[in-house]
């Protein structure tokens, strides 16, 4: 007989029930109910609570050190409806059902049970998407500064291949490696994540950067199919996978990781006229991040964390392609700033996180609402940044 014959089908058994069957025989038979029974829990027959306590399969004393090993079950039994995170244990990590784990590691003195997370420390390894130019180059950097081992990549090998070299000469050849990655292809995506297991191990910090307008500042009517594909596959399909693999290569790490997904104009719902595509998909960003975080949670999955970065205006390419109207000029000077700046704040932000332990998804923004109006006034009432990056008419 067995204690799984009275729980439904595909119920996790209480550790503690399988504990107190490892107890002393005679302390398993005395107090039956104190074993069995719980807080609001329908009254059992002291018959049938007998006949189950005597079926308990019992067990020699506990001893100190590690859990006997045995057969891992299957990944269904690992994870009983839950296809998903079946998926993940059959990608490598060795999985064993949470109420098995916790039983053992009591019931051994704690020498046993699952292999904890473990705690992060710098320097810490980072991947970034996207980061040959821009804001992507600028945070590439300042981790280098911080002391931190860096993966870069970008679509172009020469961008690779000269922002690399440049970076090593700098910083050093054992801190800083680049590979071609087009994120629009999941085969691309995959090989990063083998790129920087075979550089680094492990990658504590991934950051999804790379993004695209197609340098088209339009209405929608005038935008050609070739330019929607490239916002859409880059920003949204391109973000998908990323995280898609970035969650599948951390929750096999010991040191779990944490993904930033990069917002931009429309994030915050607000309309974005002119480029009303690339608006959209940064909308979803902040959709993908909390639905990815509810995901996790709900696969119980704690050691990968899914968090927002927003660098507000940064005077990139892509932003200064757009300064075309005097009201772009305006606002680009009032609240746009340099990418080294941007850098220079979320970075010590994006690093405290790890050295912390923190698990708790996180939302760092360098442009706030408090800042953006009080520069506006400040233009206003002082005519403070005018001409700052553009010339106004």
């Amino acid at each position: 007989a067995d204690v799984r014959a009275i729980a439904p089908s595909g119920t996790p058994l209480s550790p503690r029930l399988v504990i107190s069957a490892s107890r002393a025989p005679q302390r398993a038979h005395a107090s039956p109910a104190r074993s069995l029974a719980r807080p609001g829990a329908t009254s059992v027959p002291s018959s049938r609570m007998a006949t189950v306590t005597a079926s308990l399969p019992l067990r020699a004393a506990a001893r100190a050190g590690p859990a006997p090993s045995r057969a891992p079950p299957s990944d269904a039994a690992f994870f009983p409806g839950r296809p998903w995170q079946r998926g993940l244990a059959a990608r490598g990590r060795p999985r064993e059902p949470a109420g098995w784990f916790r039983a053992e590691a009591l019931s051994g003195g704690g020498g046993g049970g699952p292999p904890r997370r473990e705690p992060m420390a710098p320097p810490y390894n980072v991947l970034i998407t996207g980061s040959t130019k821009g804001i992507g180059y600028a945070l590439a950097r300042k981790f280098l500064k911080a002391g931190d081992n860096v993966v870069i990549c970008s679509r172009s090998a020469e961008r690779v291949e000269s922002v690399r070299n440049d970076l090593k000469k700098e910083f050093g050849e054992q801190h800083v490696w680049g590979t071609v990655c087009d994120v629009r292809e999941g085969k691309d995506v995959k090989a990063l994540v083998d790129f920087a297991r075979d550089k680094l191990e492990y990658i504590d910090i991934w950051i999804n950067n790379a993004g695209s307008n197609a340098y088209s500042y339009k209405p929608l009517v005038e935008t050609s199919d070739e330019a929607l594909i490239e916002v859409i596959t880059t920003n949204t399909l391109g973000l998908m996978l990323c995280c898609r693999e970035a969650i599948n290569m951390m929750w096999n790490q010991p040191r779990g990781g944490h993904i930033f997904n990069i917002d931009g104009a429309g994030s915050d719902g607000r309309p974005t006229p002119r480029f009303a595509a690339y608006g959209a998909t940064k909308r979803s960003v902040v959709h993908l991040t909390k639905s990815l975080q509810a995901e996790l949670q709900m696969n119980e999955v704690n050691n990968v964390v899914v968090h927002n970065l927003s660098p507000g205006m940064v005077t990139t390419d892509l932003l200064m392609s757009g300064a075309t109207t005097k009201q772009a000029k305006f606002f680009i000077n009032i609240l746009a700033e340099t990418p080294d700046v941007v850098a220079d704040y979320l970075v010590p932000n994006i690093r405290e996180i790890p050295t912390n332990q923190s698990m708790k998804p996180t939302y760092i923004r360098f442009l706030t609402g408090l800042k953006a109006y009080s520069r506006i006034f400040s233009r206003i009432a002082f005519g403070a940044r005018r001409n700052k990056y553009v010339a106004e008419d």
